[in-house]
């Protein structure tokens, strides 16, 4: 490459030049050469020896192409070139990224565990008497209260037998009478010397016979009774109704095996989920000074659902799995916690103030370990080391590496190097970067 001539006044210089077609070469002497050579003449740019461009990897090359002051502008502009400031207009660009601010909160100590929703309470709706089931006075899902009429079972053979169960009452009543006129005619008369003592015990069984009769007869009108009673089934508990199995017109028996429905206590519920049993002690300590909130959110869903109490700690560990099993107690007074549904279960073990909490995205990980980037009041990036602890709710705890109010970056990491000016797109703290 051959230099024709190098004019400059001030901040700018225009150059003279036969391009190659090797353009890269051009492009890395006037980044590397030009602006450094013009910051050893600090700050006069005038003509540059040949001997120097040749160091800086510029040669004459056959074939070039010449091009005028104008020509070269449009490809390549040496600006900023003055104040020995060596190849300031070349540097890297700014980065935009998204940021937010490191604060100091009180966080919980937590257990987390997969959790099932459990009913309170559970009962099997079945007949205690055979028969038809005449009517169905609900729907499926319907919530119910304590008392609700849910079937009917017909009851026309039922008060038949109640019917007959009181008329043998009648009759053995009557019959109870008569043996105790008897038994005291011949108690009189054996008394007076008169009736033998064989008719006398003889009347006296009798007497005591009917007697139990009479008692026989009326535990039968109570059954009948009962079992009257039983052509209505109503509800046990409050809760809702699941699939109607059994509908009207079927015939039911005694303690089926299939229920004719179940009935789930929905108000409120039990959240299982299980620990290993290193954690048990702690769980335990704890639990003996305060009673130990459960949080339980649903996958998918952002925060804390319902928040309940720990109610339950089984009385031996699973040898098989190692975890031992616990239950939370939730009101789930709005009904968002649903028996079977699987969810995510927190302990909360202790409350540790004085926290510094990042949001989880700007935790990198490399080769030496985690670390963020934090911006500073020049605008510029930093790699930070930081020791990190528990993360929830898309936080995470800082140990050790980053002080409350510092700036770090939660997104546009991959663009960045330690140094590197940034700009920022959108910042989570009203404040911005490094107010």
């Amino acid at each position: 490459m051959r230099v024709t001539t190098v004019e400059g006044q001030g901040r700018c210089a225009i150059l003279k030049v036969t391009i190659p077609l090797n353009i890269a070469q051009v492009w890395n002497a006037l980044n590397a050469g030009l602006c450094g050579a013009a910051g050893r003449r600090g700050g006069r740019i005038g003509k540059i020896p040949a001997s120097e461009l040749r160091a800086h990897g510029v040669f004459s090359s056959p074939g070039g192409v010449a091009i005028s002051a104008l020509a070269l502008a449009a490809l390549v502009t040496l600006s900023a070139c003055s104040h020995g400031t060596a190849g300031a207009g070349f540097g890297p660009p700014t980065v935009p990224v998204l940021v937010a601010k490191a604060e100091r909160r009180t966080v919980a100590s937590q257990l987390h565990a997969i959790g099932r929703v459990e009913a309170f309470s559970t009962v099997n709706v079945k007949a205690q008497i055979d028969g038809i089931v005449t009517e169905v006075h609900f729907k499926e899902g319907q919530e119910v209260k304590p008392g609700y009429l849910l079937f009917t079972i017909d009851p026309r053979p039922f008060e038949a037998a109640l019917s007959q169960a009181k008329a043998n009452l009648a009759k053995d009543k009557a019959q109870e009478v008569q043996a105790a006129t008897d038994e005291g005619r011949y108690s009189y008369l054996y008394k007076h010397g008169v009736g033998s003592q064989e008719q006398y015990d003889q009347s006296y069984a009798t007497a005591q016979a009917d007697k139990a009769i009479v008692a026989a007869d009326e535990a039968a009108v109570q059954t009948a009774k009962l079992n009257l009673g039983y052509t209505q089934i109503y509800a046990p508990i409050d809760g809702r109704t699941g699939t109607l199995l059994v509908h009207a017109g079927n015939l039911v028996k005694n303690n089926a095996d299939t229920a004719m429905v179940v009935i789930n206590q929905i108000r409120p519920v039990y959240v299982d989920f299980s620990i290993p049993e290193q954690s048990l002690p702690e769980v335990r300590q704890n639990m003996g000074k305060r009673k130990l909130p459960v949080r339980v959110a649903i996958p998918g869903q952002s925060g804390v659902v319902e928040e309940g109490e720990l109610s339950f700690i089984d009385n031996s560990v699973d040898a098989q799995t190692g975890t031992i099993e616990l239950k939370g107690l939730f009101e789930n007074q709005d009904g968002k916690l649903w028996p079977g549904q699987f969810v995510d279960a927190s302990l909360v073990l202790d409350e540790i103030p004085d926290t510094i909490v990042v949001p989880s995205q700007a935790i990198q990980t490399g080769a030496d370990g985690s670390f963020v980037f934090v911006v500073d009041k020049q605008m510029k990036a930093e790699s930070r080391p930081v020791v990190i602890g528990t993360t929830q709710d898309g936080e995470t705890v800082v140990e050790r590496g980053v002080l409350p109010g510092e700036t770090v970056v939660t997104d546009g990491q991959l663009r960045l190097v330690p140094g590197a000016h940034v700009t920022i797109k959108h910042a989570i703290d009203s404040a911005g970067a490094a107010s």
